[in-house]
């Protein structure tokens, strides 16, 4: 005999005493395990669902979280932020055939400390523009009138910072330092031999290098020449192979 009870399920009764062994009762409940489509539970959303947690400040701290072969945000150099605040009193302009520094008033006017110390110090940068504009104004800066005045009384905090270019990894800041140092050394001359040791240190380690015994010859040649007799004693105690331009 089957009856139904008020929430619908189907009762079968088997009589007195009787009972299923599957429950302990003797009523067989049916459920129905049907999901309602276009629902989804949490357990069972799909992955392109499920929200994505915001990124936390401490995220950024986080080892985990930095890609150590990323390319890292770099801080502007002393230059480049001298160069942006105006601190340089020169733009490069470019032209259709090579590019050219224009000056905000007469380089003669422009007092050298601390500007030819700074475009000195710009020559180890390995970004444009910052590397022309520090080169050029270096070499221009050296170029008016009443240079050696300026420049001698600088030389011992200039000189350091060329040495540093000179023993910079990257071969193009070093040949910047070598024709900054070929330029500064025929505007002072034989001043320059007091603090030549210090420079030659970096010339003798590059002259290891076959791409770098001609132009570094020439330099020091160039150093021989402006720095008179008195440069050729201190050139061969350094670089002993070094030929006088004089034999």
């Amino acid at each position: 005999m089957q009856r139904t009870d008020p929430g619908g399920l189907q009762l079968r009764s088997r009589g007195p005493g009787s009972c299923d062994r599957g429950t302990a009762s003797g009523v067989q409940v049916k459920h129905s395990a049907t999901v309602p489509q276009g629902r989804w539970s949490s357990a069972a959303a799909p992955p392109e669902t499920a929200r994505k947690p915001h990124p936390r400040p401490s995220d950024k701290l986080n080892p985990k979280t930095i890609n150590p072969f990323g390319e890292q945000p770099r801080a502007p150099s002393a230059f480049a932020a001298i160069y942006s605040k105006g601190g340089i009193p020169c733009r490069l302009i470019h032209g259709s055939v090579k590019h050219r520094l224009q000056w905000e008033c007469p380089p003669e006017t422009l007092p050298f400390d601390p500007l030819l110390i700074t475009l000195a110090e710009g020559l180890r940068e390995t970004r444009h523009p910052y590397t022309f504009v520090s080169k050029e104004g270096f070499r221009e800066l050296l170029l008016v009138k009443g240079a050696p005045e300026k420049a001698v009384p600088l030389l011992p905090r200039l000189v350091p910072v060329i040495k540093a270019a000179l023993g910079h990894a990257d071969d193009e800041v070093f040949e910047r330092g070598l024709n900054a140092l070929v330029q500064l050394s025929g505007v002072v001359g034989p001043a320059l031999n007091a603090h030549l040791k210090l420079l030659l240190t970096s010339l003798s380690k590059r002259l290891m290098d076959k791409k770098f015994k001609e132009p570094i010859t020439g330099a020091l040649q160039k150093l021989e020449q402006h720095g008179g007799s008195g440069s050729l004693m201190i050139i061969k105690s350094k670089i002993p192979t070094y030929c006088s331009i004089c034999c």
